[in-house]
């Protein structure tokens, strides 16, 4: 037996001019994702930023199905789309019309378009968390399973500059294909509390970043805006952030942490970013 119990809201796209007026609760009624990850559940978040779909699913006791919502305006959630899923919280398995997949904690599964999928959770004690993305696809690519210990891994920056990180490549160009999806990991070191500053832009594709494990009761203080008119938001455990192509995205917390990156848009080349100095901040 299957079920879906889903909830979605939408966000318009806001330009640089309106956000720079914006006070906090503006802010985070825009930017700001709390509250994703609901036991028994599917909470998505649709965007007018490149119609990307941010998502959380938390299987139980029975698998849950994700099936269309309004905004896709088709009959079944993949039939113009791809999604990746990456799992958070305990052992749980992802089923697809070319079979089921297990997936324990920090594994991604990409699901091509035209496929249906289900979630489920191997102890409704200890549930999977799915925190899930998903953009418009123009072909199907092969569903793939990458495990934690198969992404390209990168190591960078020092503990002298507070960032030093390991950053973990789930899509890249040798590996798993996809159409318009981008999506990795970072783990700060422990001591380390700042993540991507230098900061930069990106005006080909738009990202949000998703905060975990994040200890109690621990924030990260990310930063947005136009390098010349940054603001802040305050996250906390397991919260995303939205970040539109004219925006800054860094975040500096008081722990270590992690989070996971994804972008859609015009190209996957991860290294398409135009770097801002640290002199022309604001």
């Amino acid at each position: 037996m299957t079920m879906s119990n889903s909830r979605y809201t939408s966000r318009h796209a806001i330009d640089a001019n309106a956000a720079a007026r914006m006070g906090t609760q503006e802010l985070r009624d825009n930017f700001h994702i709390p509250d994703l990850f609901q036991a028994g559940k599917i909470e998505l978040v649709y965007t007018h930023y490149d119609r990307m779909i941010v998502g959380g699913i938390v299987p139980t006791d029975i698998p849950i199905v994700l099936e269309a919502i309004k905004p896709t305006g088709t009959k079944n959630f993949l039939d113009r789309r791809e999604l990746i899923a990456v799992n958070i919280g305990g052992a749980g398995s992802v089923t697809t019309n070319n079979g089921s997949f297990g997936l324990r904690t920090r594994d991604m599964i990409y699901v091509g378009m035209g496929d249906n999928v289900s979630f489920a959770s191997h102890d409704a004690n200890l549930p999977a968390k799915f925190y899930l993305l998903s953009a418009p696809a123009h072909q199907t690519h092969p569903t793939r399973h990458i495990a934690i210990g198969e992404a390209k891994r990168l190591d960078l920056g020092s503990q002298e500059t507070s960032n030093e990180r390991s950053i973990f490549q789930f899509i890249h160009p040798e590996g798993v294909k996809t159409c318009q999806l981008v999506v990795g990991m970072t783990q700060l070191a422990p001591g380390s509390v700042w993540n991507t500053m230098p900061c930069h832009i990106h005006d080909r594709r738009m990202e949000v970043y998703l905060y975990f494990d994040l200890p109690e009761p621990a924030t990260v203080f990310h930063f947005l805006g136009e390098p010349s008119e940054t603001r802040h938001i305050i996250v906390r455990n397991q919260e995303a952030v939205l970040s539109p192509v004219w925006s800054i995205h860094s975040g500096c917390g008081t722990s270590s942490y992690a989070f996971i990156w994804a972008m859609a848009g015009d190209n996957v080349d991860y290294t398409d970013v135009d770097l801002v100095s640290m002199d022309a901040l604001r």
